[in-house]
């Protein structure tokens, strides 16, 4: 199954995608995140509503009010390698800005400020569906409504300086730059859907791929990743109260711009797609502030 949610006739509401249409599910809720939070989640996949041809309705976020973007880094072997970072001991993450959050064809805004090192981050992402803490690997996917894609976007500007920086105090404001240049409006692109785990059998053995203008940027598996997302699940509520919306990203692949020689970054005029097995082509526009 395949969840969305959409602008049509001036109606914001959630629905599932049936072949070409989309059935409107706003007697379940307001949105797909209060449908989880309703614990009638299963509903959907039966629920009657007014049937709407797919090609007429402008797809938003899925989740577009999550309580947290938990977004892990440094989690694909490769990916550590072509940022020259040894694989951590235990998982990272910092919570993305949920004000960053867009939906599919919107676009994404260069930041006049920090224009010239805008890089993407294609990611495999889980969004949770039910209430969880301290919960173990072996149960961790008991938790998990489903899977969409998000895009990282990064102002690179200050990752030299993370690399240069010396001392305790040094390294530490240097990398809250860091995360400073994943934060502006427009950087946390979601979509196009939120696939049911039917729809990913096995989320350690996904491909996932990044285009820039048509060009293969990522091409990668999760069957790469550091920490899988049961391990994820298990280190993160063990601090965290999950809660049905909520976002874990799994980290991004090799090939981002940033790790390329010579590097590239994204510039008005480009188009970003990432594509992932089994949930579909998260697409953007890249446009000037």
């Amino acid at each position: 199954m395949k969840l969305v949610m959409v602008e049509a006739d001036g109606k914001v509401c959630p629905g599932r995608i049936a072949g070409d249409r989309v059935v409107e599910l706003s007697g379940l809720g307001t949105d797909l995140r209060s449908i989880l939070e309703s614990g009638h989640f299963d509903r959907a996949r039966s629920a009657e509503g007014r049937s709407i041809p797919l090609g007429s309705v402008k797809l938003l976020a899925p989740i577009w009010n999550p309580a947290i973007v938990l977004s892990v880094g440094m989690n694909y072997h490769q990916h550590l390698k072509e940022m020259k970072t040894p694989a951590p001991v235990k998982p990272a993450a910092f919570t993305k800005s949920v004000a960053s959050i867009i939906g599919p064809d919107t676009p994404i805004r260069i930041p006049g400020s920090h224009p010239d090192m805008v890089d993407w981050e294609g990611e495999f992402t889980v969004v949770i569906g039910a209430a969880c803490h301290r919960v173990t690997a072996a149960r961790a996917l008991d938790y998990v409504a489903g899977y969409t894609i998000v895009n990282d976007v990064s102002a690179r500007d200050w990752v030299a300086p993370v690399f240069a920086a010396t001392g305790v105090m040094g390294s530490i404001h240097a990398w809250e730059e860091n995360l400073l240049g994943k934060m502006f409006p427009t950087f946390c692109p979601m979509g196009p859907v939120l696939a049911t785990k039917e729809e990913v059998p096995d989320p350690c053995s996904v491909h996932i791929e990044t285009r820039l203008n048509g060009n293969i940027m990522q091409s990668a598996n999760t069957s790469d990743l550091v920490f899988g997302v049961r391990e994820l699940i298990e280190y993160y509520s063990q601090f965290y109260l999950l809660k049905p919306g909520d976002l874990i990203t799994t980290g991004s692949p090799s090939g981002v711009g940033y790790g390329r020689e010579p590097k590239v970054f994204m510039k008005p005029g480009d188009v970003i797609e990432v594509e992932v097995q089994g949930i579909g082509i998260l697409r953007n526009p890249i446009e000037a502030e």
